[in-house]
């Protein structure tokens, strides 16, 4: 150690987070050792490591040994009872039950297998994955849609015929159970790989929430459009993908200037219900776009109310946000989160 220069109390305080100090310790590794651990790592996780390993070319002994310390004092807050756990619970059914109930037992208790060539579609950029569903029933690419990440299945709808979009949307929002065998039928036709049969177990994907995650992440207009498109097949649920495309806590992101637009269209009585179960930050900058006269009215208000059904409190905001939705579908107001759509 240089003279003067001291440890700190955090073995990776030297580094600049996780990252550094997960990729200098796969670095100490050999190839082989290193490529085991990165097959197990999801694809932003290896693309993160990696620029890590850029990042630590040139680093002191000693942060090496801060490292190594950091990794050794985590190991030993950790068990092995994890590891091969399927192998031993297998063991010990068959040990008390005998192999064919123990088959049994584990057919039902067993969590649904990894579809492994599905997860492939993770490494592959959104256009090649339109190009593998462009000409497939839009159920197919509903299913696909549904097992990738919110932001990249965003890019690969807007790369799909726009007259199928929301009929693919509606479909992801009503997925529900989705068969082992659907899955396998789904792996042959995409990539040619007959998958393992899980037993006949299911896996839950799809839904308004994921659906609305995918909308989320397309551009305003492509959003705008599908959520009308999805409305003529659907109004019900084209309203509750709205719903949980942007909540009240979203209206941090909006300004303030537009703040104030959604506000002269609320009544009095709908922000009081609404504010009262809202989050304190989001209070704070909504009376800051008021005048203070009418900013110490509603608190004063919110006060002198007494408890209420968390319903209405949700219908208030419910309604504050379609008025919000309502001003941004016209153009009145600029809604956060689609910055890239404007210059």
């Amino acid at each position: 150690m240089v003279e003067g220069q001291t440890i700190t109390a955090d073995p990776g305080a030297m580094l600049k987070g996780g990252s550094e100090a997960a990729a200098i310790l796969l670095m100490l590794l050999s190839e082989d050792e290193a490529a085991e651990v990165l097959s197990r790592l999801e694809p932003d996780e290896v693309q993160q490591l990696g620029g890590a390993m850029f990042n630590v070319a040139d680093v002191s002994e000693q942060q090496v040994d801060g490292v190594l310390d950091l990794f050794v004092e985590r190991a030993r807050a950790r068990t092995t009872i994890g590891f091969d756990s399927d192998v031993q619970i297998r063991g010990m059914m068959q040990r008390a039950l005998g192999q064919d109930r123990a088959d049994n037992v584990m057919a039902r208790i067993t969590p649904p297998a990894r579809t492994v060539s599905l997860d492939s579609l993770k490494w592959m950029d959104a256009r090649t994955i339109a190009q593998l569903v462009a000409n497939e029933h839009p159920q197919v690419a509903a299913l696909v849609l549904a097992h990738l990440d919110a932001g990249i299945a965003a890019d690969v709808l807007q790369l799909l015929d726009e007259e199928t979009q929301a009929d693919i949307v509606y479909r992801i929002a009503t997925l529900g159970e989705v068969s082992s065998d659907a899955l396998e039928e789904l792996e042959r036709t995409l990539l040619k790989q007959v998958a393992r049969s899980t037993g006949g177990s299911s896996s839950k994907r799809g839904g308004a929430a994921e659906a609305a995650k995918i909308v989320g992440g397309t551009r305003t207009n492509a959003e705008q459009r599908l959520i009308k498109a999805l409305a003529k097949l659907d109004k019900a649920l084209a309203r509750t993908i709205e719903d949980e495309m942007f909540v009240f806590d979203d209206l941090m992101a909006v300004d303030d200037k537009s703040m104030g637009t959604i506000l002269r269209g609320v009544d009095n009585d709908t922000l009081v219900i609404a504010l009262k179960g809202a989050d304190p930050a989001l209070r704070t900058k909504i009376f800051g776009c008021m005048s203070s006269r009418a900013a110490q009215s509603i608190q004063d208000e919110i006060g002198e109310r007494g408890p209420m059904r968390l319903a209405d409190v949700t219908d208030a905001q419910k309604a504050v946000l379609q008025i919000a939705r309502q001003l941004a579908a016209d153009g009145t107001i600029m809604l956060g989160g689609k910055g890239d759509d404007y210059v």
